[in-house]
């Protein structure tokens, strides 16, 4: 893509109303745009990160066996009632349509995908499944202050899945924790990401939660550094490792990023969600739920991924491979070698953002820096007096190398999609 085909524009100074540092990056570099506290546009280079996780999420819950939907955002007030959640739950949006009929604008989908698979289970023949989907949810937040973090609106992978009995529950959601860690290794988060237990409320001791651990975190967590799990502070009572019983743990502030829970029977006895086993008896079917927040999940590594400067994107997520600058375009030999080079890696598949615009060197190299691209190809006449060379620049180290023009394509190969 050419930069002078974006139709955003970059920032300098950061947006008043924004104090969290991932919206002021994002808004800056032109990811995304503020409609109000808690919702945001997201624009073009957003939109192609928001697809890279999907993609990465997407990868993971197929190798799970798990079937990709697609439910509504409007739920009938009646299914929210037979729950006890239309009253219950006060961060609820209610819409009414001129009959007077009353919906939920949906934060999560339990209500709609029990009753669905309703129409599919009979027999403990179709058990277990697991479905999910990528949708916007909705809640409403009061303390939407955090960017992407705490959101009004927000896109979200809801999974839900259903078994005969407890020991098959179990063992996937103990599969599932390790499908959720490999998602964040494959995002670059990994490293300060651990399981933290949570309550479980009525139905098990635990749920869990995946907290990634920065300082712009609003949650609260106790760290068992010798067993890599963590408590959330709000059942830290007894400040005990639940694995290990080290009570030695460390306070840190973190963002939760995913969470999975056992439902059990809590949404599936309101729906008689039940199924046939071998003799013919009926059964009730056991659920569990998994969840992760796309936008959420970009906001912390934003979070945890950038300096001074700008975003430093992990390579798997980055809204291109490559970002070519020439400096000095107005020049027709840089010009020419800078076109030669976008071609040859456009027809390679290579994504490159190809900053083509008449701007100053250090405007295009502050750009570079504040969109976070891992790696920077620059090209000037400064190369070019060397010879058939560019400079290629590591985002994160700031780190430089002059490289042939001819060694970019073998540079750049595995950039290719």
């Amino acid at each position: 893509m050419r930069f002078s085909h974006l139709f955003t524009k970059t920032k300098k100074e950061a947006p008043r109303d924004e104090v969290a540092k991932n919206a002021v990056l994002l808004v800056r570099g032109g990811f995304i745009d503020k409609v109000s506290a808690g919702v945001y546009t997201f624009l073009p280079l957003g939109v192609r990160v928001l697809k890279k996780i999907e993609a990465i999420i997407r990868f993971e819950m197929n190798t799970m066996g798990a079937q990709e939907i697609l439910m509504p955002s409007l739920h009938p007030k009646e299914n929210w009632e037979k729950t006890g959640r239309w009253e219950s739950m006060d961060d609820l949006y209610k819409v009414t349509d001129t009959h007077g009929r009353e919906f939920a604008l949906g934060p999560t989908h339990e209500e709609i995908v029990v009753p669905l698979m309703r129409e599919f289970i009979s027999s403990y023949k179709d058990l277990p499944v697991a479905v999910y989907q990528f949708q916007n949810k909705f809640r409403m937040e009061l303390r939407a202050k955090s960017g992407l973090l705490r959101g009004k609106e927000f896109l979200m992978k809801d999974m839900y899945s259903f078994h005969a009995d407890e020991e098959n529950l179990t063992a996937y959601y103990e599969a599932m924790k390790e499908t959720y860690k490999r998602v964040f290794s494959a995002l670059g988060i990994s490293s300060r990401t651990y399981l933290t237990f949570a309550s479980g409320g009525t139905f098990s001791k635990y749920s869990h939660e995946f907290q990634t651990v920065t300082d712009a975190g609003e949650d609260t967590i106790f760290l068992c550094e010798s067993c890599a799990v963590a408590i959330n502070k709000e059942i830290a009572d007894e400040k005990k490792c639940p694995q290990c019983g080290r009570t030695d743990l460390r306070e840190k502030r973190s963002i939760e990023v995913g969470n999975i829970f056992e439902l059990k029977t809590k949404f599936s006895d309101p729906f008689g969600l039940s199924y046939k086993d071998e003799k013919g008896n009926l059964r009730p079917i056991l659920m569990g739920c998994y969840g992760l927040g796309l936008s959420r999940l970009l906001g912390a590594v934003v979070e945890v991924s950038s300096d001074e400067r700008g975003i430093i994107w992990p390579r798997s997520i980055a809204p291109f491979g490559a970002h070519l600058t020439a400096l000095g375009i107005e020049k027709q030999n840089v010009k020419e070698k800078a076109e030669e080079i976008y071609k040859k890696l456009s027809e390679a598949n290579i994504e490159v953002l190809y900053d083509d615009r008449e701007a100053s060197a250090g405007v295009k190299l502050q750009d570079a820096d504040l969109i976070g691209i891992p790696r920077v190809i620059i090209i000037s006449e400064r190369t070019l007096s060397k010879g058939d060379v560019v400079e290629i620049k590591d985002r994160e180290s700031a780190a430089t190398e002059d490289v042939p023009i001819a060694e970019i394509l073998r540079r750049f190969s595995s950039f290719a999609i």
